[in-house]
């Protein structure tokens, strides 16, 4: 069999090369210009956008691509110019408007363009790293027409003109300006900013600079601040009217560079309508503005932040130490509440609760409350006013702001150590006669103090009525265990006090009245039996008596008075006259505490149930007294209270000044034992730091006491100077 030879199939090319028409190029480049041409012209009606797709496609084919692009940046040029000539004719405000409908025509026209020139766009450009054709037509509208020498500078003056016509109080064509400066932004961002932007923030500079210097001359500062903020209102307005909105931040930054910044401190500190004025005044509108434009600025809070402390202080320092406002505790401390209340309320209404000023506020409460050393007193007494009467009928909820108000002035107190003695006294004032509001309320105080200082703070307080509630008891059980044997005699009321709860002074017990007597050794026998290894020490100076009286032409009246005072009255079953000397002789009450029982027995209009001879307000010691049969009252029950200066006298103060440092030893030596233990070695100043910080809750200990501690417990053998360097201390195990 014969095999068949497998054939190889060619295709191949003619052999003569198609020839194209030599003039091809120009003939189809004609077509081309003309319909660029007649698409200027508004004739684009009659083209067919097909055929022109398909001759620019051939040219870009047949590799005519850089003619087809050389041709369209002439043609579109020429246009261009005669476009700039048309727009340069333009008489006044219609330059604008020539400028906007052109920029129109050239947007449609650079539209069409593109779409017949589309293959052009997405072959050749790209290949050969030209501009796309819609660039080129922006690319050319900016070098002919927006950067041409008649118009550029003629554009820019029109735009600030009428920026500025606007600025004051004219009414401008926005939608135009809006044309405009969209039409820069649309060139590219550099143009809008180098031909407009930049310019148009420095002309905005020199306005501002000019009315802020103007405006700050005639107005005060509210009004001043309520321009200003005007002004920035309306630049932020024509931002989204007419303005690129980057433009913003750069323009809002010029006018509060020119209208607050460059004025801040003339603005704080303008005479009878600054800031203080404002503080003053209560202007929180006013406040509120100063904040929201200061805060704009930098430094403006600070500024505003440093005159606000600095009246604070001033006026927190007059507080404290005006000798008229320091006669009345009570309205000291209420004055107080007041400021703060005040400051409160414009922290929150104007500086929108910022921390930087409740700070501000808090150190200068701080300052000026520990400036005068009987805050932690008069504190204390107004407390106890409140506790008493103050706020008897008010609401559990108003009763809590109330104490809320006072542990915010207890925290700004250094030494609330002293706080706590002069509390502790006026509690058990309260409690032994019963004054107290209500136990509930006393109980929330006293929770508060816990909560901020800690159990020991309140160890002793809640001591006291654990005492009161125990002393019920006790009554209770001598009354049932001595009923038979008592009689018609006085009745007793015994208040047991331990004696580390309270803050009870040794006195010496005055001499009592014979019936008084029997009743209180029935009572001392009775507990003395019932409760064994305790001593009973009666507090005749902490007690109240009521006694029946019965004055001229029969009438009666019960009197509620001090222990003291009951022992002087009761002299007067017997006698008629007595005077000062057979008084105290009688009685050995003090002769302090004798003489302001019988000034409020003998001198207060009303509860005169002695006269005194010869009458004046003081007690002399060769005074005489008789029983006052003419007194009448209107109430049957009198109380007689005893004439005492609600503040503590320059000899009390020094002697409860002394106590508390007398308290504070052991809790600074306990502290330094404390650190030394844990850390075994340390320097002088490094304890002294670390003691400070351990006992500011309480009070601020002087480092000069430390250092005499810190020499008490070497003498006692816990620590030791470091025998190379006499400022390292030991700890001794």
């Amino acid at each position: 069999m014969s095999s068949q030879k497998k054939r190889n199939f060619k295709i191949e090319a003619f052999k003569h090369r198609v020839e194209l028409d030599p003039n091809y190029a120009d003939r189809t480049w004609r077509v081309l210009e003309h319909a660029i041409h007649e698409i200027y012209n508004h004739n684009a009606s009659g083209l067919s956008f097909e055929e022109l797709y398909r001759n620019a496609y051939n040219m870009v084919l047949h590799k005519y691509g850089e003619k087809l692009y050389t041709g369209l940046v002439n043609t579109m040029t020429g246009h261009l110019k005669e476009i700039a000539r048309s727009i340069e004719a333009a008489q006044g405000g219609f330059f604008l408007e020539e400028l906007n409908v052109k920029w129109g025509d050239h947007n449609k026209a650079l539209q069409m363009i593109r779409d017949i020139l589309m293959y052009m766009d997405r072959t050749f450009v790209h290949s050969s790293h030209k501009t796309p054709v819609h660039e080129l037509g922006l690319n050319l509208w900016r070098d002919n027409i927006i950067r041409s020498s008649k118009i550029q500078t003629r554009l820019l003056d029109m735009l600030l003109d009428l920026v500025h016509r606007e600025r004051t109080g004219e009414v401008i064509n926005r939608g135009l300006m809006r044309n405009i400066t969209k039409m820069l932004m649309d060139l590219g961002s550099s143009v809008y900013h180098e031909d407009f932007e930049k310019p148009f923030l420095e002309v905005s500079a020199s306005f501002y600079s000019v009315e802020s210097q103007q405006l700050i001359e005639c107005c005060d500062c509210g009004e001043y601040l309520r321009k200003a903020e005007r002004r920035l209102s309306e630049e932020i307005e024509r931002v989204s009217h007419y303005l690129d909105v980057k433009s913003e931040v750069k323009i809002t930054s010029v006018v509060e560079g020119e209208m607050i910044a460059n004025h801040m401190q003339r603005l704080v500190h303008m005479e009878n309508s600054g800031l203080v004025s404002m503080l003053v005044d209560d202007k929180y509108e006013d406040l509120s503005r100063m904040y929201n434009l200061f805060r704009r600025v930098p430094d403006g809070l600070s500024t505003i932040k440093d005159v606000l402390t600095s009246h604070l202080r001033e006026t927190g320092k007059q507080l404290v130490s005006d000798p008229e406002k320091l006669k009345d505790p009570v309205d000291f401390v209420q004055n107080l509440l007041d400021e703060k209340d005040k400051y409160d309320k414009i922290i929150s209404k104007a500086f929108n609760n910022d921390k930087t000023f409740q700070n501000a506020l808090n150190s200068s409460f701080e300052y000026f409350i520990n400036l005068n050393n009987r805050s932690p007193e008069f504190i204390s007494l107004y407390v106890d006013d409140k506790l008493r009467k103050g706020l008897k009928g008010v609401s559990e909820e108003d009763v809590e702001v109330v104490l809320d108000k006072v542990m915010m002035l207890f925290r700004y107190l250094q030494e609330k150590d002293v706080f706590e003695k002069y509390y502790k006294q006026h509690l058990a004032k309260r409690l032994l006669s019963g004054k107290s509001v209500s136990d509930d309320t006393e109980r929330s105080m006293i929770v508060k103090l816990k909560t901020e200082c800690g159990y020991q703070f309140t160890s002793k307080l809640e001591g006291m009525f654990t005492d009161m509630k125990t002393s019920i008891d006790t009554m209770q059980g001598f009354y049932s265990n001595q009923y038979s044997e008592i009689g018609d005699g006085p009745t007793l009321g015994v208040q047991v006090l331990t004696t580390g709860s309270w803050p009870t002074q040794p006195s010496a017990p005055c001499n009592l009245p014979a019936e008084i007597l029997v009743i209180c050794e029935k009572f001392r026998t009775y507990y003395l039996g019932t409760h064994t290894g305790r001593r009973l020490t009666w507090q005749t100076n902490m007690g109240t008596a009521d006694i029946k009286a019965t004055f001229g032409k029969g009438q009666k009246h019960e009197l509620n008075v001090s222990t003291y005072q009951m022992c002087i009255l009761m002299l007067f079953n017997s006698v008629d006259r007595l005077t000062y000397g057979e008084i105290e002789q009688a009685t050995e009450i003090p002769p302090s505490d004798l003489k302001r029982c019988l000034q409020s027995l003998a001198c207060v209009k009303g509860k005169n149930v002695l006269r005194k001879e010869p009458m004046s307000k003081d007690i002399a010691e060769d005074d005489a007294f008789y029983f006052n049969d003419k007194f009448t009252s209107k109430f049957i029950k009198v109380k007689i209270g005893t004439v005492a200066a609600q503040k503590e006298s320059e000899p009390e103060k020094q002697e409860t000044r002394q106590r508390v440092e007398e308290d504070r030893k052991p809790q600074i030596e306990a502290a330094i034992v404390r650190i030394m233990k844990s850390r075994r070695v340390l320097d002088h100043n490094t304890i002294v730091t670390e003691v400070t910080s351990q006992l500011q809750s309480r009070f601020l200990p002087n480092p000069v006491v430390i250092k005499k501690r810190i020499e008490s417990l070497i003498e006692r053998e816990f620590l030791e100077r470091d025998k190379a360097d006499r400022k390292l201390y030991r700890y001794l195990a």
